[in-house]
C-alpha cells in the first residue's frame, strides 16, 4: 500500500559550488530565479528556488561546513555539481517518518527548519518546513530522498516567482542513470511502496505519487538514444543526471534559451555543461 502521507515529487534539489553564480547561470537560462535565501546554522546551506507549479528546482550551497551537510559536502567532493536529492511532498512529516519506519527504513528527523523571505512587496516572512530522510545509504541510483512538509506555503510559491520567459512549467521527469535500471528502480519501489513500469526503450518508470514527476531509471547509452545531439560530458554513470520540464511554448523556450539549447527530436535541451551538471529537457506541455 501507498505511502499515505508522501504524495510525489516536491523538488528536485542542484547542489552547486557557488550559489550566486549559480543563480546567474538558470537567470541567463530563462528562469526567474527567487531572492537568495540562508538557512539555519545547523544546516549551513543557502538556497536559491526556481519556483514551477507544483513542485519547484531548489539551487542548493554550502555556505558553512555542519554535520548535516557533511553528505552534501562529499557528494560536491565526490561528482560535482549535480542533482544529489529529490523530496517528496509531506502531509504530515511526523506520520510519515513512522510509515518509512513501518516499512524497515528508520527516518532521520523529522527536523523542523525555516529562513527569511523577503516577500515582493518587500515585507519580511519566513518559509518554514518539517522534513525527514530515509537513511543517508539508501541511495536508488545514487539519488538521495527525503519528504518536505511546507507549513508556510504562502512563502514558497510565491506567483511573482512562478512565470518563467524560458516557458517553464512543471516538472515531468527525473532521470537517474544506472547500470542496471531494473535494481535500481525496485529499489525506489520499496522505499516509497510503489510500484515500476518498463518503458519502451527499456527504461523503467516509478510513478512518485498523485500527479506528480516520474523518476526514469535508464543507462547512459538509454540517455543518449532519448536526446540525440546533445552533450553528456560529465555526468557520472550513476546518479541524479537530468530534469524534463514541460514547456507552454518551445519556441519561446528555444529563442530565450539560445545557443544554449540544443533541439533534440520534440525537446529544447541544455546540456549538463550549461546547466550545473544537470541535463535540461523542455518537452512539450
Amino acid at each position: 500500500m501507498a505511502l499515505k502521507n508522501v504524495i510525489g515529487i516536491d523538488h528536485a534539489v542542484v547542489v552547486v559550488g557557488d550559489l550566486d553564480k549559480a543563480a546567474a547561470t538558470w537567470k541567463a537560462l530563462g528562469f526567474t530565479v527567487s531572492p537568495r535565501g540562508t538557512h539555519s546554522p545547523h544546516m549551513g546551506s543557502g538556497n536559491y528556488t526556481i519556483m514551477l507549479d507544483p513542485d519547484y528546482i531548489e539551487l542548493l550551497g554550502v555556505l558553512t561546513p555542519t554535520e548535516y551537510n557533511a553528505p552534501t559536502r562529499n557528494f560536491l567532493a565526490r561528482r560535482g555539481e549535480g542533482i544529489e536529492r529529490i523530496a517528496f511532498t509531506a502531509i504530515d512529516s511526523a506520520d510519515g517518518a513512522e510509515e518509512i519506519r513501518a516499512r524497515g527504513f528508520p527516518p532521520i528527523g523529522p527536523i523542523d527548519f525555516e529562513r527569511p523571505v523577503t516577500m515582493p512587496d518587500g515585507s519580511r516572512s519566513a518559509a518554514k518546513f518539517r522534513v525527514f530522510q530515509w537513511p543517508v545509504e539508501e541511495t536508488p541510483g545514487g539519488l538521495r530522498i527525503f519528504a518536505c512538509q511546507h507549513t508556510t506555503r504562502e512563502a514558497v510559491w510565491i506567483p511573482e516567482l512562478m512565470t518563467h520567459a524560458n516557458g517553464a512549467g512543471r516538472l515531468r521527469q527525473v532521470l537517474i542513470a544506472t547500470s542496471d535500471p531494473g535494481q535500481d528502480a525496485g529499489h525506489l519501489g520499496r522505499m516509497i511502496d510503489r510500484g515500476a513500469r518498463k518503458e519502451a526503450d527499456g527504461a523503467i518508470a516509478v510513478p512518485s505519487g498523485s500527479d506528480r514527476a516520474d523518476f526514469i531509471f535508464l543507462t547512459k547509452d538509454q540517455l543518449s538514444r532519448r536526446y540525440p545531439g546533445v552533450s553528456l560530458s560529465g555526468l557520472p554513470e550513476r546518479g541524479g543526471v537530468g530534469l524534463v520540464l514541460a514547456s507552454s511554448d518551445l519556441d519561446a523556450t528555444a529563442r530565450v534559451i539560445g545557443a544554449a539549447g540544443v533541439r533534440s527530436g520534440m525537446s529544447i535541451c541544455v546540456p549538463p555543461s550549461e546547466a550545473n551538471g544537470t541535463l535540461l529537457a523542455f518537452a512539450p506541455a
